[in-house]
């Protein structure tokens, strides 16, 4: 029985947040072009993706072997997506083969409500800080 299961699991695509990051270079693992990815996606928001689009998602607790910060929790999950079903039809039309889906994350992520949400009240936090920051300094010549 621990023999099938080992044979689903294997079939499966594993999916790092790495490849999708815009802030990481081709040398530290991010395969798709920067103007498709995100920056710092996480392992939950790649999860919610793939299960919007039908797929099913297994979030393992594992790290890149490429990623510097190995003690950060952000870098942290590995996702596991398989693409065909037992009887080798898509399980999404859309979605055809690994590049695809990485490039179907990439730009379904930064439209996130949780992305979306946070991007709104950050940018009036750093405006506010800004303007105030700068009332009392004089002109340095």
């Amino acid at each position: 029985m621990a023999s099938t299961s080992q044979i689903c699991v294997d079939k499966h695509l594993c999916i790092y947040p790495a490849y999708l990051n815009s802030k990481k270079t081709l040398a530290n693992g991010r395969r798709v072009p920067k103007e498709k990815g995100c920056e710092n996606p996480t392992c939950n928001e790649i999860k919610d993706v793939c299960a919007s689009a039908g797929l099913k998602p297994i979030v393992e607790n594992k790290l890149y072997p490429r990623e510097l910060y190995r003690g950060d929790a952000l870098y942290r999950g590995r996702i596991r997506v398989m693409l065909k079903n037992p009887d080798g039809s898509l399980v999404n039309d859309m979605i055809p083969d690994k590049k695809s889906l990485l490039l179907y994350l990439g730009s379904m992520i930064p439209k996130l409500k949780t992305r979306t949400q946070k991007g709104a009240s950050g940018d009036n936090v750093s405006g506010q800080s800004q303007s105030k920051s700068k009332k009392g300094q004089k002109k340095r010549r």
